[in-house]
């Protein structure tokens, strides 16, 4: 295989340039290949990995299986919620079957010499390149967590242990709906041309109070056994 590093293409820069999410509600079937999966997941793996520990894996949700795992997001939710509508929690069963095809990526930071915040961060970047792979292979792609994402009973259904960590959803399918744009972030406070004198633009002014600040969820520091 080629090694691209270095080469300039400009149709991908015009891509990264213009790409957004869909919305998981303009997603239609069918969705990608047996092939196109691979492909997608394959170029999630082209990703920064300090140490190559590969820390994360996925989980595809396809066909029946995206029914099977409503059913326990459904009781999750009833356990959570013992009042809840039964429209609601029909809602929360179909959850999966918004797309045709739910690619799971799960955060498993590795034991060794390499910091665990690299190995989140890389976890990260392989979204974000699945991501790409998809919208380059023709779909619409929306990345959501979801409260379901945090859940212990939902986790354990999956197969999930305390050392596993849901990175994101991947809602994957045919998007025929034009997608709007939305306001991105002003370069001129988030970036920096650093001297020693210089003024930091941290972006602060994108704090939104109500939201409060987010948990990781786990410990940072370590991997437990």
């Amino acid at each position: 295989m080629e090694v691209i590093t270095g080469k300039p293409n400009n149709g991908v820069l015009e891509y990264l340039l213009k790409r957004r999410s869909a919305k998981v509600d303009d997603l239609v079937a069918p969705g990608p290949s047996s092939d196109e999966i691979s492909q997608i997941i394959t170029a999630a793996l082209r990703v920064p990995d300090h140490g190559k520990m590969c820390p994360w894996y996925a989980l595809v949700f396809e066909g029946e299986a995206r029914a099977q795992i409503g059913d326990v997001i459904a009781d999750a939710y009833v356990a959570a919620n013992p009042n809840a509508r039964p429209d609601k929690v029909e809602a929360e069963r179909g959850r999966f079957l918004r797309a045709p095809l739910v690619i799971a990526l799960v955060s498993r930071a590795r034991k060794g010499k390499k910091a665990i915040w690299e190995q989140v961060l890389s976890g990260g970047a392989a979204g974000q390149n699945l991501s790409l792979a998809a919208h380059a292979l023709g779909y619409g792609v929306q990345w959501l967590s979801e409260w379901y994402a945090y859940d212990g009973n939902v986790k354990a259904a999956m197969g999930l242990d305390a050392r596993d960590h849901v990175i994101g959803f991947f809602y994957i399918g045919r998007c025929e709906v034009t997608q709007s744009d939305r306001d991105r972030p002003d370069l001129d406070k988030v970036v920096t041309y650093w001297s020693p004198d210089a003024v930091i633009r941290k972006g602060d002014c994108y704090d939104v109070e109500k939201l409060g600040f987010p948990e990781m969820g786990f410990d940072l520091s370590k991997i437990d056994d």
